[in-house]
């Protein structure tokens, strides 16, 4: 696909596979285009939905200003600095600081230059649409001076990059969402309980920069791991507290793999800031199931490009959307309860957290298939 012809042309190294484990310890080399030392990330399952790359800014330096008719999001892994921000024609920059920790959004062709405010490196993870838009027009010189000012994402108004701690909830599910184009620090702000995933679990998912690029922020409590459920591919999971390993395989195996015989089918992947793992590496829907394993809190950011795979669902337009992934198999959805997964999982999970110094801290009634119907009201008081 001309998006691959053009990460190749680029000069610097293509990482590939289901994760990774710290994208600090990826090879990079010297990029002409931004001005650094950086490499490509393109997991299996993301092909063509949406990509990502690691980019190290000089010490005292910056990269080179550049627009581009993508979205593009950022992840601070190391490092302070200040991003300036301005549209073509105008003499007016916006700049704004972040940290080891801040997430922030670009908006869409809006001229950027990251600058390093420290003498040793910064090293930012950058996830793009590039290529769905360099799949379409197949010219990157177009992609890269499209002259056109994008107004309705962005005019420059002063407080555009001021953070925003408002929560109101999405338009389609009325899950925790907070409108705003800077995170100064997703490892440690704040994250309304939702419990849809664990006991005790948080999430919250920001809006940023009126882009598609989808994303959300949760976190598992210590001790604690997610049900499995299974969808196609797109989202990304980057640990940024904790650690833990993540556990995927084709639906075709069934919610039991191991107690099955089929466990060769499996994939594991395990992760510590700033690691990443691809929930669906392959073709069709895939079970995953995330474990923290420290004495801390597991907190992962899921990012999904601008075409998540529940966007490209099949169905007719105007039907309601179901959140199959949050709904329980037996009851239509694609969410195995912790009473019907595969024993081999809370087995292997209590055994690590020994290795660890840590215990579990999972509600033993929720293994019990005499409380099924009991089990998601237990979680909605089930706090931290």
């Amino acid at each position: 696909m001309p998006f691959d012809q053009f990460m190749e042309a680029e000069g610097i190294p293509v990482y590939r596979g289901i994760g990774v484990h710290k994208v600090q310890n990826l090879p990079m080399t010297p990029w002409k285009r931004m001005g650094g030392k950086g490499s490509y990330i393109q997991l299996y399952g993301t092909e063509g939905l949406w990509s990502s790359y690691v980019v190290e800014v000089p010490g005292a330096g910056a990269l080179n200003a550049e627009r581009h008719i993508y979205e593009e999001q950022y992840l601070v892994v190391e490092g302070r600095g200040t991003t300036e921000v301005w549209q073509e024609g105008s003499t007016k920059r916006q700049t704004f600081e972040w940290q080891t920790g801040s997430m922030f959004s670009i908006p869409v062709n809006a001229w950027h230059r990251i600058v390093n405010a420290s003498n040793s490196p910064a090293l930012l993870l950058g996830g793009t649409s590039a290529p769905n838009v360099m799949n379409l027009f197949n010219n990157p010189h177009f992609v890269y001076n499209c002259p056109y000012n994008f107004t309705d994402r962005y005019t420059g108004d002063e407080d555009y990059f001021k953070p925003n701690d408002d929560i109101a909830p999405d338009p389609i599910r009325g899950l925790a969402m907070k409108k705003t184009n800077l995170l100064p620090d997703i490892v440690n702000c704040e994250l309304p309980l939702d419990n849809r995933r664990s006991p005790g679990y948080r999430r919250m998912e920001p809006s940023m920069a009126g882009s598609r690029f989808y994303m959300w922020i949760g976190q598992h409590e210590t001790g604690r791991y997610s049900k499995s459920h299974a969808h196609a591919s797109a989202a990304v999971l980057i640990c940024v507290k904790g650690k833990g390993y993540s556990y995927t395989w084709p639906a075709t195996l069934g919610p039991t793999p191991w107690k099955d015989g089929k466990a060769e089918g499996v994939k594991r992947q395990d992760y510590e800031p700033v690691g990443m793992v691809s929930a669906a590496p392959m073709s069709g829907d895939w079970f995953h199931q995330h474990f923290g394993v420290s004495k801390e809190p597991l907190r992962l950011t899921a990012w999904f490009g601008p075409n998540n795979q529940r966007s490209r669902k099949a169905g007719i337009p105007g039907e309601d959307l179901k959140d199959y992934g949050a709904i329980d198999i037996s009851k239509g959805g694609s969410a195995v309860p912790y009473h019907d997964e595969d024993p081999y999982l809370r087995k292997e999970f209590e055994e690590t957290l020994r290795k660890n110094g840590a215990v579990s801290r999972m509600p033993p009634s929720i293994y019990d298939p005499a409380n099924a119907d009991a089990e998601e009201p237990e979680f909605a008081n089930a706090g931290p």
